[in-house]
């Protein structure tokens, strides 16, 4: 995961050439991809390196994990300019720094996906040079990959399906080629990332993940009788769950048509995660360990895919999550708000063990600790996991089978949400006599577990509901909040 792919560049109009178009695309060299192509270990390279760029801090390293979205979403305190977030919790987008930050996520998501698609342009002609199922594995990432940045490209930059499944889209690469890509409505953007992650879907048949011997477990655990995901003489078919294995393109698909509102299709790949039983839910000693190095924070094991960012350690505990002048965090008001502490939320695992208490002279309030490691190494024995970012957990999947169930069954809808809160340690029943009911009640369990992560914003897009501030206060739906502008050199040299 540490080689980076360097064999293009998106040249981003203004920051460094003012007379090119936005997404024209150039090798760096015209030897270089045919020399990366020509062994199976230099397509091997080439995909780690798509997914070594999606780590990096201005895609999900950062922004698009504890960063931009999750200030969207209204999730975090902030004292003072807030990392220069302030503006960009009041949706004030033409603020210089939220500019800065939202093109760079465009042009990263869009870098990413040009070196998607070099893998593709290659990949079948070179299918001799595989071994095994490398072939198959090879070329199911790399389309699961492109249609996955797609999607949230599609989630910042257009409407959404349900406001309006006919507006313009994004443009949708799927060439290696030098020509402005035209963009696709709404509708056109989904059905070209479902046919990708179809496919890769069937490709990933062949995944070791799917096999029966594919234990999911802590990789740091000192017994690797009890782990075989680094068991695989293959480095590169070890720790699947880091990668966009066959699941993690069932739970992206489940995502994908949710947000179609295909709820039978959503349903149906929801649940063949579900009932693969292979992502067990987290044992309360392991989220209530003391001891660190026997502690596990972001619920590891639940994850179906994960950004590995082990480098984020010291820089997430000394400036991103802490109650400082220029951290986030959760004001007293706001974690007891957002966790139901008066009611089914004092038993919350979440609210004890991903938020610590601090105070000074004039107010109380709580360290976001989800992502924190004593000590600051990923590579350490520390929290028996590597530092992850979450990407898909196991708990989406039983809200997406939630949502989709009630209009049939809404005694099975209610029964995996209380699934949900029942590993949390949420023993309280739920009062649902009603979809809409339910959906509240999905909003309000994914926003304690989503904290930090970056999905929540999406879903009050998905379902045009207004979002809901710290302490209650509705800021209405409006597309003016959904639907983040293009960049400037994206409408001006790309016609849009």
């Amino acid at each position: 995961m540490k080689i980076r792919l360097l064999i293009c560049l998106i040249l981003i109009t203004g920051l460094l050439s003012s007379c090119k178009k936005w997404l024209e695309v150039e090798p760096e060299s015209e030897i270089a991809a045919p020399i990366l192509f020509s062994t199976e270990s230099g397509f091997m390279e080439a995909i780690n390196g798509v997914y070594n760029r999606s780590t990096e801090s201005d895609l999900y390293g950062k922004e698009l994990t504890f960063g931009t979205t999750e200030v969207l979403a209204q999730n975090f305190s902030m004292r003072d300019d807030g990392q220069d977030y302030r503006q960009t919790s009041l949706y004030n987008y033409k603020h210089g720094e939220f500019i800065k930050r939202k093109d760079k996520i465009w042009a990263g998501l869009y870098n990413a996906i040009v070196n998607c698609n070099l893998i593709l342009e290659n990949v079948d002609a070179k299918k001799n040079i595989f071994s095994g199922s490398n072939y198959a594995i090879v070329k199911g990432e790399a389309l699961a990959l492109r249609a996955y940045l797609h999607f949230d490209l599609l989630r910042l930059f257009a409407p959404s399906y349900l406001r309006n499944a006919t507006a313009k889209g994004i443009p949708y690469a799927n060439k290696y080629t030098k020509e402005i890509t035209p963009v696709s409505s709404v509708s056109e953007t989904i059905a070209l990332i479902i046919k990708d992650l179809e496919q890769a879907k069937q490709l990933l048949m062949v995944d070791p993940i799917r096999s029966a011997g594919y234990i999911v477990n802590y990789p740091l655990v000192t017994d690797t009788l009890k782990n075989t995901e680094e068991k695989n003489p293959s480095l590169f078919l070890q720790n699947r769950r880091h990668r966009l294995n066959y699941y993690a393109v069932c739970g992206t698909l489940a995502r994908v048509y949710l947000y179609k509102n295909d709820k039978v299709n959503a349903l149906q790949n929801a649940k063949e995660v579900i009932d693969s039983k292979k992502f067990p839910w987290t044992a309360k000693s392991d989220f209530e360990a003391f001891e660190d190095s026997k502690k596990d924070r972001i619920l590891y094991k639940e994850l179906v895919f994960g950004w590995y960012i082990p480098g984020a350690a010291k820089e997430i505990k000394d400036n991103w999550f802490q109650s400082g002048t220029r951290g986030f965090y959760l004001i007293e008001d706001a974690a007891d708000y957002i966790y139901e502490k008066a009611t089914a939320g004092a038993s919350d695992s979440r609210y004890k063990y991903w938020l610590s208490a601090t105070s000074n002279q004039s107010s109380r309030s709580y360290d976001i600790v989800k992502y924190r490691r004593n000590p600051l190494s990923a590579e350490a024995n520390a929290n028996l996991h590597y530092l992850m970012a979450p990407a898909i957990r196991l708990s989406e999947l039983y809200y997406i089978a939630a949502e989709c169930s009630y209009a049939s069954n809404p005694t099975a809808a209610v029964n995996y949400l209380t699934q949900v809160r029942e590993a949390r340690q949420i023993g309280d029943p739920l009062s649902i006599n009603s979809e809409e009911d339910l959906l509240k009640e999905l909003l309000k369990d994914a926003r304690k577990e989503w904290l930090a992560e970056g999905q929540l914003f999406y879903m009050y897009k998905r379902l045009n509901r207004g979002i809901v501030g710290q302490t209650g206060v509705i800021i209405p739906a409006s597309d003016n909040i959904f639907v983040l502008p293009l960049p400037n050199d994206e409408i001006v040299y790309g016609g849009r």
